[in-house]
């Protein structure tokens, strides 16, 4: 009989029998879509945040999609996006007939580089999505010290419990957006969330969510005439969570920042342990800066490393070590390559983060025992 091989996966959610409880009051209670439980949801994580309001949906990517209309953007403005980025951060944009302009990131923080966003605005440029990759908030107080016109909208898909200046991720811009999804600290399986302080933007995006309805199901079946259908003003579109995911979420995020203390600390070992092999560079983090550590990404300096970047991944996998490129540069895949003439150079910090990233796994299901065999196999690498 053949021994099943073990993998140190690079992220798995990290779940049990609490969640599971969960799942009863929903089920037992009939109430399966948009309800109490997404309520619920909503308050705590607009309370860990530090906002106002706190609305669900389906997942980041129609997150932002809201936040973007609620903004004001519009079809032909002009939307500046990071080159190196997940591909729904520019996608979001085109949903909404506009147009996104990359601008390339710096590779130490792997966020984009506010040195190069003035090249890049015009008079059509209406908004700017700045990503807090892999847990670290970009610098928001410069983007705004330079750009005060711009509507910011935080795609803070990596970044739940992240902080900047003492301020959270998700109330550092006009809108925040995260993902809830398996690979990010805190899950409900699929799902999203948008943050603001502007109450007329969540009341917009309530509407949007919801297609359009002046009022929720939940309203309207606890109000006095349950029979009357609400007002569709708005030509909306069904991006709610459910109450099933709801009740998982409020579980989960009330473990979030055990779980990103727990990521410090391995974190913090891996960078001491990892920190003096020449070849590679550990995640810099600055001062006044919060990680929340959805990834431990790596840059390999391909001039020095006895292998190429997906060799050693191809090593690591062969030793049980799932790794994966940090994301991908979006200006470098087909589509956009194609329908927007660019070529892989035009973004050299973007290109090279693509080439040269490599994330380790570090989530909240690991032992120490996993962490302290991947130092020993990234260190055997000669």
């Amino acid at each position: 009989m053949e021994l099943t091989k073990r993998i140190i996966q690079i992220s798995q959610p990290m779940m049990g029998q609490e969640e599971w409880e969960a799942l009863k009051e929903p089920i037992f209670s009939g109430w399966l879509t948009q309800g109490p439980k997404v309520a619920e949801l909503q308050k705590l994580f607009a309370d860990r945040h530090n906002v106002k309001h706190a609305l669900a949906v389906s997942n980041c990517t129609t997150a932002l999609h809201l936040a973007l209309l609620a903004v004001g953007v519009k079809p032909g403005d002009e939307v500046i996006v990071p080159a190196f980025t997940w591909v729904s951060t520019a996608n979001a944009v085109i949903y909404c007939n506009a147009i996104p302009v990359f601008a390339d990131v710096d590779p130490v923080t792997f966020n984009i580089d506010v040195k190069k966003i003035k090249e890049k605005v015009t008079s059509k440029t209406k908004a700017i999505i700045p990503v807090h990759l892999f847990g670290l908030c970009t610098d928001i107080d410069a983007i705004k010290a330079e750009f005060p016109n711009l509507k910011i909208v935080e795609d803070a898909a990596c970044a739940a419990g992240s902080g900047y200046m003492d301020r959270p991720a998700g109330s550092l811009g006009d809108i925040g957006c995260f993902s809830l999804h398996p690979r990010k600290s805190v899950t409900t399986g699929e799902g999203g969330m948008l943050t603001t302080n502007n109450e007329e933007a969540a009341n917009y995006m309530d509407m949007l969510r919801n297609h359009g309805a002046s009022m929720s199901e939940e309203q309207r079946h606890k109000g006095p005439k349950p029979y009357i259908l609400p007002e569709f003003n708005l030509s909306g579109f069904n991006y709610r969570m459910t109450d099933l995911q709801g009740a998982v979420g409020v579980v989960q995020i009330k473990k979030l920042d055990k779980f990103i203390d727990e990521r410090q600390k391995w974190a913090d070992f891996y960078s001491k342990e990892l920190g003096n092999i020449s070849w590679l560079r550990t995640p810099q983090v600055a001062k006044g800066y919060k990680h929340g550590w959805q990834s431990y990404v790596l840059f390999i300096d391909e001039t020095k490393s006895p292998m190429k970047r997906n060799d050693i991944m191809e090593y690591l996998q062969q030793n049980g070590i799932s790794t994966r490129p940090g994301t991908h540069a979006v200006h470098m895949l087909g589509y956009y390559a194609t329908n927007y003439n660019l070529k892989p150079q035009d973004f050299p910090g973007a290109f090279a983060c693509n080439e040269y990233s490599m994330s380790i796994p570090l989530h909240n299901k690991m032992v120490e025992e996993d962490f302290h065999y991947i130092v020993e196999k990234i260190k055997a690498i000669k």
